[in-house]
């Protein structure tokens, strides 16, 4: 920004161009306007729309699940906010209007913690799933009364399920029951630990595990 002494122009006021002259406490100024933006309607930008609001609405019903698995990414940001930045630039697939989330590649949660080991799915009793994982206690920081937190995802009903507390590590298995409305659909499953000694000790990063794909089953 320049300041205009009086000269035989005077003041200068309005716009010339992408110049505006004004004036404020009796200095005369000129200041040039910003550079247009990009069309907020471009192809690029609703295409970015269009991933971000996939990725929300894919969250929104895991939001107190995803308090707890991104809480040690909530550095001057929420832990939603987190999950959203992690899994619109790794989750994300296709091209616009074709956007859709890859579901072995969502994360629900992230963390140093040992993760599940060995994992399997099925579905054998109505309205419910078992989810099952080998006991890796001992190895690396996972212990045998590491918490286990499930996550069941509904792509069709667009809805979820989850426990934040499904058994121990050492149990090696959970079952999980659905609405009856899940039966006869296929889910996406996850599966993470926490270690809530650590937690309470303030360490969120080693507190959990980085959640880990189970795979697709369909609910009897």
């Amino acid at each position: 920004m320049g300041t205009i002494k009086r000269g035989i122009l005077g003041g200068v006021s309005g716009k010339i161009g992408n110049v505006v002259g004004s004036s404020w406490k009796g200095i005369d100024y000129l200041k040039t306007l910003p550079s247009n933006v990009n069309d907020a309607k471009s192809d690029v930008q609703i295409a970015n729309r269009s991933k971000f609001l996939t990725v929300v609405r894919f969250l929104q019903p895991l939001t107190e699940f995803i308090r707890i698995g991104f809480k040690s990414l909530a550095v001057k940001k929420t832990a939603f906010n987190a999950a959203v930045s992690y899994n619109y630039h790794e989750a994300v697939t296709g091209d616009y209007p074709d956007i859709v989330m890859d579901y072995s590649k969502v994360s629900v949660s992230q963390g140093s913690l040992t993760p599940a080991y060995n994992t399997g799915l099925s579905s054998t009793v109505a309205a419910e799933v078992n989810l099952t994982w080998a006991d890796n206690s001992g190895q690396g920081s996972a212990s045998a009364d590491d918490v286990a937190m499930v996550v069941v995802y509904n792509p069709e009903l667009k809805d979820a399920v989850f426990m934040l507390n499904a058994g121990a590590r050492s149990d090696l298995s959970a079952n999980v029951s659905l609405p009856d409305s899940y039966s006869g659909t296929s889910v996406h499953c996850y599966l993470c630990f926490t270690a809530l000694s650590n937690a309470l000790g303030g360490q969120a990063g080693k507190s959990i595990s980085k959640s880990v794909y189970v795979g697709s089953v369909a609910v009897m």
